[in-house]
């Protein structure tokens, strides 16, 4: 059975794709960067008894190697390359950094320009002609388009034409690997991914990106100053493309059986979500109202709004878009399904991760 070999493999998706590849007897190589306080194995092996309630006994089709994503050859051996590239291989870049911000800025481009075209060497080296290359990038590297973002190459641009250096980024990679592609046959697709969020079946959500972040910062905010009625600057009809985490792996798993497949899909939800939506829950769940308001300068605002503000200084850049998503090619391979993202769904999991945060909490205190 092919093989399936993923670097950052103890990230969010990458972990709970993994998981479902180990179910179908898949030989999955897990690429995971050890550190001072925990090795590659035990980082991977926590992840993934996270997933599974707290239970994982490492099996016999899962191994893991610690490796460093800049150094040659990841800093492991010619010989081991050799080994695990061998045979019928897909190869997925998971790695990157989340960060956004200019204070990170080298270290963005560091990991996801510097770490994919180090990726690539590796995979071009030791990998054989018929193996495939899968960069995951990410749908907001659309940046401020305005229109519909197609399942093609858009060319490279000023910071201004994004809303953050993490979409830059990833405008570059995808034009590494486009580089690539044309000037020396690389095997390649690009999976643009949405926002990523919990089980859309059971509500599990053990990811804190995002809008979670966000209801994590207002729980707080809410469980010390109950009852408080505040303004956000936030468009409230305007949307957030949330795909949940059982939907991107059933993707993931079908790129991995279908052997033709489009350079660039969208990984995205057809159903967006309405900013209304979110601070409706976060209303019915925790003891504070938020007023969405789209003109709210900081001057105007009281002492909480502006830990509101201070609080949203990435997801304010995204309370006001309204994103087009193409997704024709997607649609041409991918078997389709009904399960999308709801005001329902999106409910249980926000209800989910904030209880699951107040745990936490109460473990800290005791």
């Amino acid at each position: 059975m092919k093989r399936i070999i993923i670097n950052g493999a103890n990230g969010y998706v990458a972990s709970n794709f993994i998981n479902e590849l180990l179910k179908q007897h898949y030989e999955v190589i897990a690429f995971v960067r050890g550190n001072q306080k925990y090795s590659a194995d035990q980082r991977m092996l926590d992840v993934m008894a996270d997933i599974n309630d707290g239970v994982f006994q490492q099996p016999k089709n899962l191994r893991i190697f610690n490796y460093s994503l800049l150094d040659e050859n990841f800093g492991l051996s010619e010989q081991t390359l050799h080994e695990l590239f061998q045979g019928d291989v897909d190869y997925y870049h998971f790695a990157a950094s989340l960060k956004y911000d200019f204070k990170a800025k080298d270290e963005i481009f560091q990991t996801n320009m510097d770490g994919v075209e180090n990726s690539v060497a590796v995979f071009s080296k030791y990998a054989a002609a018929d193996s495939r290359f899968f960069f995951i990038s990410t749908a907001y590297s659309c940046g401020k388009l305005a229109g519909r973002f197609e399942e093609k190459f858009y060319d490279v641009a000023e910071i201004d034409a994004f809303r953050n250096y993490y979409e830059q980024s990833k405008r570059y990679a995808e034009n590494l690997i486009r580089k690539h592609i044309e000037n020396d046959g690389l095997n390649a697709h690009i999976l643009r991914l949405s926002q990523v969020v919990g089980n859309n079946k059971t509500g599990v959500t053990k990811t804190d990106y995002g809008i979670f972040d966000f209801s994590r910062r207002i729980q707080s905010l809410a469980l010390r100053n109950p009852n408080l009625e505040l303004r956000a600057k936030i468009d409230p009809e305007s949307t957030q493309n949330l795909i949940p985490i059982d939907k991107v792996v059933s993707y993931l798993l079908q790129t991995v059986k279908i052997e033709q497949l489009p350079v660039i899909m969208n990984m995205v939800s057809k159903n967006a979500i309405r900013n209304s939506d979110i601070l409706n829950s976060l209303h019915r769940l925790l003891p504070i109202k938020l007023v969405p308001q789209v003109e709210l300068d900081k001057a105007e605002m009281n002492v909480y709004e502006r830990i509101i503000s201070i609080g949203m200084s990435f997801t304010a850049s995204y309370t006001g878009t309204n994103i087009e998503f193409d997704t024709t090619k997607l649609d041409e391979v991918m078997e389709a399904d009904d399960n999308e993202a709801s005001p329902e769904s999106i409910h249980r999991m926000i209800a989910y991760f904030l209880e699951e945060n107040s745990d936490k909490k109460a473990k800290v205190a005791c």
